[in-house]
Order: structure tokens, then C-alpha cells, then sequence
């Protein structure tokens, strides 16, 4: 079933059950009228009776008379009076007796005073009668033909209504729920048409205050993020591919030239040497690569624990300097926390070690004096660190472009690397809730910033 036919259904159910305890209601109600009616014109009639007979005002056989005759046309109440020692001193009809008085029902009406009963489809009432310093006890019942004929009525009336207004009720829900669910089916149709050529195709939102313009809005931000994701899988496999295919190329040329021309050992040993160094290249871009991947995981795909940020600076410095002899890396602490967990972050070790080796090994290759100065600061909620060069700067109108995977500025070109580090940089410390900004000038220096939050 769907969504349109369970909110009309549910709708009309939910409505069509108010509307039957409201008539139910209506018709409790006045049934509890009509007795409470009947029943006091059973008294009053009960009593006038009563007065006529015991004060001797009309012959008991005029009334038994009246009482047969009218009973052939209209519902005549039967009476019936008796004393305390209940001997019958008066009776409309003995021989149809409707009540049939018991030795209980009389104890009820002494100790009571008065009481309602229901003999099939008749009515009654017992009663306590004072007069002239005597107890008499009066029963009267009748059948109540015109008030319940009134009561079908109603009641025929109330359930067609019910009956009609449930149906009315189904079909304004059905089109109701049909109105309110357009715009989502205006949103499936839009979304039919969007493949993984057509991401650019986007939601349209009418109100984005309602709850299906939200859906519209959520809908759309995810396609951003599939887009994005999409452009940087298919940006990233056009470079990976253009990256490696270089230091391959590199690779075979050498080992195909000493094959080809190398006769001497030192021939050979010389393309052993180009061809090991060409590994090597393509091992540390496949490793940057995997790095690469590795910080775009999910939070929950990568191992998270308490790490100390000092002790990862020292071990990515001393990781630069046993693989380049010539670098300077100066390490400053400004000041040093009380508390160890300030220095402490929730993060992946090796990622974020990874990190700080990129920025590291970036001011040390990029300065002419391959020199870094990292300085580290602990402030109430985050650890700043910034890793500073003297070299030759970034030009303002290429830094949006340095986080870019494999984006390699002009001017750095003769200089070794891939283009991998910032990229990786900057989405290792997003990961771990962390912030990457630079500030650069040309032929002063570069100072890349770092903050991330403390436990």
C-alpha cells in the first residue's frame, strides 16, 4: 500500500472514529433524555391515579374502562396500588398484570422510596405514596411507543450520516494526501533523472521552511558531496595515472638501455642505480597515494586513540633527519602545559605523524637553507603549532590551489615531490576535527598553522 492510500486510510479511520463516539454521544444522550422523560410522566401519572382512586374521586371500574379502551390506541400506563401488608387495593388491568408485584420488589420500594425497572420492552416504576397519613406502595409501566420510534429514528438518521460522512471522509483524504504528496513525487521524478553523468541535476526546492523542502535541501547537499567525490575520484585517478606512468616510463627506458648498450660492469651498475632510484620514486609516490586514501577513511574505518602531539613532532623530526642528512628542524615548545592531556589529541598516530612530516620535509625543501622552525603553543581548548620557512613563498593567486591533490606550483617545479603532502595535510587534520591554514610571501617565507583540539 502506499503512502497516499495509508495517510487517507489512517485519516479517515481516525476521523470516522471521532465522528462515531460524537454520534454514539448524540444518541447515549438523548435515550438518557427520553427515559429520564418517561419516567416522569410515569410518576405523575402514577400519583394522579393514585389521588383519583384512594380519595374516592372517580369509580375504580371508570378507570379500569378508560384504561382498557385507550389501551387499544395508545400506550396506556398500567397502575397498580397496594398497601403496606401488600393486598392489592387497585389494579388497571389484573388480568394483563405487566408488573407482576413480588414480596422483593415491594422491600425494594420501602427501603428506597422509589425504583426504575425494565419488564421486556416496557418500562416501570415502583413507588412509596403518602396520603392522608397512610403508606401505599404504586407501581405504573407502560411502553414508550412514540419515544423509541423517535429513538430509531434518530438512530437511522445518525448512522446514514455516519455512513455517508466516512465515505466523504475517504475520498477528501485520498485527495488531501494526494495534494500533500505531489511535491514528493515531483521529487522522485527529479531524482530518476540523475545518474553519475547528470550530478550537476539538483532538487528543486519550493519552500525551505517545510519539511519537504529540508528533504530537498539534505537531498541536494548530498549530491554536492557525491559530486565532489566523484570529481576528485576522477581527478585523482587522471593524475595517479599520469603521475606513475612517468617514473615507470623512467623505469623501463633504463633497464631497456642496459640491455640494449651497456657492456662494462660499471654500465651495468650505473643502470641499476637509475633504475633502483626510479623505484624508489614510484615506492614513496605509492606510498603518499595510500596516505592519500587513507585520510579520506571515515572516522569509525580508522583507528582512534589518545596521542601525544610532542612525541609525534619529535619522532617525524627525527624521521626527516635520518633521511636527509643537510635539513635543520628547530623545535620550540613556548610553553609547556601542567597537565599532560593538553598536549594529548584523539587521533590516528601514523596519519597525523604523516602530516607533520609533510609540512616538515615541505619547509625544509623549499627554503635554501633547509631549515623548518616549528613552534608549539597550548592555549584553554586547542594546541596551535606552526611550521615556518624562509624560502621562496607561494604567490597569493595560487594558494587556493595547494591543497589541491597533485597541484604543483610553477616556480616549485625543478624541485622534487608529487604533489600529494598538502592535500593529505589538510584532510588529516579535518579528520581529527582540525584546522590547516597557511600564510605566504614571495621570497619571505611560508608558515603553514595548525590547530587541533586537546582532550
Amino acid at each position: 500500500m502506499k503512502i497516499r492510500s495509508k495517510l487517507a486510510l489512517n485519516f479517515a479511520s481516525a476521523t470516522a472514529l471521532v465522528l462515531l463516539i460524537i454520534l454514539g454521544s448524540v444518541y447515549y444522550f438523548s435515550e438518557k433524555s427520553r427515559q429520564k422523560e418517561f419516567y416522569r410522566t410515569l410518576t405523575k401519572e402514577a400519583i394522579t391515579k393514585a389521588n383519583l382512586v384512594l380519595n374516592h374521586q372517580v369509580d375504580p371500574e371508570v378507570m379500569q374502562l378508560i384504561y382498557q379502551n385507550n389501551r387499544e390506541l395508545i400506550n396506556e400506563i398500567e397502575v397498580a396500588i397496594y398497601n403496606l401488608e401488600e393486598k392489592m387495593i387497585y389494579h388497571d388491568a389484573v388480568e394483563i398484570d405487566i408488573v407482576k408485584e413480588t414480596p422483593q420488589m415491594f422491600k425494594e420500594i420501602i427501603k428506597n422510596d422509589t425504583i426504575k425497572f425494565r419488564i421486556g420492552n416496557y418500562e416501570g416504576i415502583g413507588l412509596k405514596f403518602e396520603l392522608n397519613q397512610q403508606t401505599y406502595l404504586v407501581t405504573a409501566a407502560a411502553y414508550d411507543g412514540y419515544g423509541l420510534a423517535k429513538q430509531r429514528t434518530l438512530a437511522l438518521i445518525l448512522l446514514s450520516s455516519a455512513l455517508l460522512n466516512i465515505i466523504i471522509l475517504f475520498i477528501l483524504s485520498y485527495y488531501f494526501a494526494k495534494a500533500a504528496l505531489n511535491p514528493m513525487r515531483n521529487i522522485v521524478n527529479q531524482v530518476r533523472h540523475i545518474t553519475a553523468s547528470r550530478l550537476k541535476l539538483r532538487v528543486p526546492v519550493i519552500n525551505p521552511k517545510d519539511e519537504l523542502g529540508e528533504l530537498s535541501i539534505t537531498f541536494n547537499e548530498m549530491l554536492d558531496r557525491l559530486e565532489y567525490s566523484f570529481q576528485s575520484q576522477r581527478h585523482l585517478m587522471n593524475s595517479i595515472s599520469h603521475e606513475l606512468r612517468t617514473p615507470l616510463a623512467a623505469l623501463i627506458a633504463e633497464l631497456d638501455i642496459a640491455l640494449l648498450q651497456a657492456t662494462s660492469p660499471e654500465e651495468f651498475k650505473l643502470a641499476i642505480t637509475n633504475a633502483l632510484n626510479d623505484t624508489n620514486d614510484i615506492i614513496k609516490l605509492t606510498n603518499g597515494l595510500l596516505d592519500l586514501a587513507k585520510s579520506g577513511y571515515l572516522s569509525d574505518q580508522v583507528n582512534v586513540k589518545p596521542v601525544r602531539v610532542d612525541e609525534l613532532l619529535v619522532d617525524a623530526r627525527s624521521m626527516i633527519l635520518k633521511s636527509n642528512a643537510d635539513y635543520k628542524i628547530d623545535l620550540i615548545f613556548e610553553e609547556l602545559p601542567e597537565e599532560e592531556d593538553h598536549l594529548t589529541v584523539n587521533a590516528n598516530g601514523y596519519l597525523l605523524r604523516t602530516a607533520f612530516c609533510n609540512l616538515i620535509e615541505n619547509n625544509c625543501k623549499f627554503s635554501d637553507n633547509h631549515r623548518s622552525l616549528i613552534q608549539v603553543s597550548v592555549w584553554d581548548k586547542s594546541i596551535y603549532i606552526k611550521f615556518s620557512d624562509t624560502g621562496h613563498g607561494i604567490p597569493k593567486e595560487l594558494m587556493s590551489k595547494i591543497f589541491e591533490p597533485f597541484y604543483r606550483a610553477p616556480n616549485n617545479r625543478h624541485i622534487k615531490g608529487y604533489g600529494i603532502g598538502m592535500a593529505l595535510c589538510q584532510r588529516v587534520f579535518k579528520q581529527f576535527n582540525g584546522r590547516l591554514t597557511v600564510l605566504s610571501e614571495v621570497n619571505v617565507g611560508t608558515t603553514f598553522s595548525v590547530e587541533l583540539p586537546h582532550i
